[in-house]
């Protein structure tokens, strides 16, 4: 029998149960969602320490639609300080498993606003080593599907 059998000691030394609080599995999974949340609030507050101990040294940051990349935190930390205009971002959602953590959230520039969604990836001490951020912008639906769905 494969998987978790408390009446099966073959199947306890195959697949040990992580520690609660310790640097196991359990500990992780709660605390990614955490992190991933205190990433967005300490962004947004510009609490540049609080912001940068979520971030390993070699962090790499990524922007896919423009092919954008910065490595190390302290490059990512003046990226952002740089960052033209008074932005702000507003958390909408955050997941959180044991290595992998997601944001939706909103930003704004002055007038304009739109919806970004951030990949953040941990490693075992719990600290951020990838983040890549999607910036969409919004587009009208192409035509012949009006009966199928429903716009806001």
């Amino acid at each position: 029998m494969r998987g978790w059998d408390s009446g099966n000691p073959d199947a306890r030394s195959t697949y040990p149960m992580p520690r609660v609080g310790g640097s196991g599995y359990f500990r992780r999974m709660t605390d990614t969602r955490g992190l991933v949340a205190s990433f967005i609030e300490t962004l947004e507050r510009r609490d540049w320490d609080a912001w940068l101990a979520l971030l390993h040294p070699e962090v790499v940051y990524e922007l896919p639609q423009s092919r954008e990349r910065i490595r190390g935190r302290d490059c990512y930390l003046q990226f952002n300080r740089e960052y033209p205009g008074d932005w702000h971002l507003s958390l909408t959602l955050a997941i959180g498993d044991a290595t992998h953590g997601v944001a939706r959230f909103g930003w704004r520039v002055g007038d304009e606003s739109a919806e970004g969604v951030a990949f953040f990836d941990f490693d075992d001490d719990g600290l951020i080593t990838r983040v890549t951020d999607f910036w969409p912008e919004p587009y009208a639906p192409p035509a012949g599907r009006q009966h199928l769905v429903e716009r806001w």
